[in-house]
């Protein structure tokens, strides 16, 4: 791994270069639609929603493959919800209004993630963002599994996700205010009974264990990649102790890669997630369109002033992590218990 070394001094010539950069992020801000701000995005998680009643309809259907296609659809719904949605909800994304995205947070990360909103803006953005890859409070420490070795964490701990997140999540209600223990409770058991509940009365499941092993299959559809990227963004870049943690524009150029495009994951996880991570560790607050819209303006300007703007294929993140898993992975983080729910 590398380490502190690798990132240049702070001085005021690196808050001047992150000033422009902001600045020239800004003209194309403010030069786009609503639409490309927010509304493009806000349609993709509408027209998933809107895709689950087919989803639960074809689970009816004595046919495999319309059986087939409507675990799909549930799966690539969930997580869409849960995790594009849930994103750009904690990061104050998908409105104008602090209120709104506060109550869409609660919805798509308590609902449709069964994962508490508060604890998840606290470790998302409050830490990671905060201190991207600093050892101990922002690198990779949340997704370690000490008892998993390189194969059996790659191709099987992914499955056991749609069941540690509420779990954790139980966890976490122990340390939070009495009101918002009950409140998120009660909103992670609404989207976990409902999900139960529509596959019993109106896919038509017969049995508890049935409705209960569907509601597995369709939550852990996509958790490979989910837990594959969240990994594949920051491993084997610089890490930096707390005591020499770079100024942000280098923080993050050095910190941070993007996945080269992969159109279904771009979809279901969000551009801020696969293509556009270094835009949007700048870039926070944007959406995933406008991550997209702003990515050319970012990289011109990061290679321009001789800066690292790091891009690879998912593959080749994938062989780096399994050669590197017991050197690197195992033994520079602490155990998966922070942020199962969210990117």
């Amino acid at each position: 791994m590398e380490t502190e070394r690798d990132a240049p001094a702070g001085s005021g010539g690196a808050e001047a270069l992150l000033s422009e950069l902001e600045a020239r992020v800004r003209v194309v801000v403010r030069a786009s639609s609503w639409w490309e701000r927010q509304g493009l995005d806000c349609a993709i998680l509408a027209l998933s929603l809107l895709a689950l009643p087919l989803g639960f309809l074809c689970l009816r259907s004595e046919n495999v493959l319309v059986f087939v296609l409507g675990i799909t659809i549930l799966g690539v719904c969930h997580y869409t919800l849960s995790v594009k949605g849930s994103h750009l909800a904690i990061h104050g994304a998908l409105a104008d209004s602090k209120r709104w995205n506060q109550i869409w947070a609660l919805f798509f990360v308590e609902v449709c993630a069964a994962f508490p909103a508060e604890y998840a803006r606290h470790e998302h953005v409050k830490m990671h963002h905060s201190y991207t890859n600093v050892l101990g409070l922002g690198d990779l420490n949340m997704w370690r599994v000490p008892f998993c070795n390189r194969y059996v964490y790659t191709f099987l701990a992914p499955l056991l996700v749609p069941i540690v997140t509420p779990l954790v999540a139980i966890e976490r209600l122990r340390k939070v205010e009495l009101r918002t223990g009950l409140r998120t409770l009660g909103l992670i058991s609404l989207g976990l009974y409902a999900h139960y509940w529509l596959l019993v009365h109106v896919s038509g499941f017969q049995s508890p264990r049935s409705a209960l092993l569907c509601m597995l299959i369709t939550r852990s559809l996509l958790a490979h990649p989910f837990l594959h990227v969240n990994i594949f963004q920051h491993f084997g870049l610089p890490m930096f102790p707390r005591d020499k943690k770079p100024r942000r524009i280098h923080m993050m150029s050095l910190g941070v890669l993007n996945l080269l495009r992969l159109p279904v994951l771009d979809w279901v996880f969000g551009h801020s997630v696969i293509s556009c991570h270094v835009e949007h560790h700048f870039f926070p607050r944007l959406s995933d369109r406008m991550c997209l819209k702003v990515k050319p303006v970012v990289s011109q300007f990061l290679r321009e002033k001789q800066l690292p703007y790091k891009e690879e294929t998912y593959l080749a993140c994938f062989r780096l992590f399994l050669r590197r898993y017991n050197e690197e992975f195992m033994v520079q983080t602490p155990p998966l218990t922070k942020l199962v729910g969210l990117q």
